[in-house]
């Protein structure tokens, strides 16, 4: 669930269809906003919106649908060389006291006529993360990093008792030995306020991450040292 774009089977000329903004930011306060989708291609181009609660449960993530916010429209009809906005608005005005987390699911579907379409069928999913940010504006993450080992491999859990999510990109994991380990050149995944996530570390099974280790991680775009301990469970 960390990228935009999620093939699900794409028809020649898909990748003609661009989104902005990729990641949604409201304030507290703040009641509406908008997606943009621009058809670049030369045929029609159909989809549907869906808006999904994201919360993270037992070290994964769980989307359930939600009418805290609505997209209109949630159905798209978009013309070639054309653009349409999908507008996005909160139905609460109640302040949150910690940052809200949605996922909008933009799925191609089939023509309305039915007719198939030229080439290989491979449609498309938009997975564009939107966030409302809490009434403190100072919020932050508080992230916790440990590493242990499951079904023989190594396992990396994150902790945010923070009231804003962690974005994590460019992670690197160092032992006391100063061995180096590149966990994602670039974005890795997400932390949400108050949630824990796990994940399965693209590492050997033999690689020694036991003991101390030294993290060094974008969180929001910002780099960040940390530190975290490897344990075999």
């Amino acid at each position: 669930m960390c990228g935009v774009l999620a093939m699900l089977g794409v028809q020649a000329g898909a990748a003609n269809l661009q989104i902005s903004p990729v990641m949604i930011v409201l304030r507290a306060g703040q009641g509406a906003t908008g997606i943009s989708m621009q058809n670049l291609g030369e045929s029609p181009v159909y989809g549907q919106v869906r808006v999904y609660q994201w919360e993270q449960k037992d070290g994964d993530d769980l989307l359930t649908p939600t009418q805290e916010v609505v997209a209109s429209p949630p159905i798209l009809q978009i013309g070639p060389k054309s653009s349409q906005i999908i507008r996005l608005v909160r139905r609460s005005q109640q302040l949150p006291s910690s940052e809200l987390c949605y996922r909008i699911l933009i799925d191609e579907i089939p023509p309305e006529d039915g007719a198939p379409a030229a080439g290989v069928d491979i449609r498309l999913r938009y997975s564009v993360p939107m966030f409302v940010l809490p009434a403190d504006e100072r919020a932050a993450p508080s992230l916790a990093w440990s590493v242990f080992k499951k079904d023989g491999n190594w396992m990396l859990r994150v902790k945010n008792s923070g009231n804003q999510r962690a974005q994590i990109g460019a992670l690197e994991l160092r032992n006391a030995a100063g061995g180096q380990f590149v966990i994602a050149p670039g974005l890795f995944g997400y932390v949400l306020a108050g949630r824990e996530r796990e994940w399965r570390l693209p590492t050997p099974a033999d690689a020694d991450l036991r003991g101390a280790l030294a993290v060094k991680a974008n969180i929001n775009a910002r780099p960040v040292s940390d530190s975290a301990t490897g344990r075999l469970d």
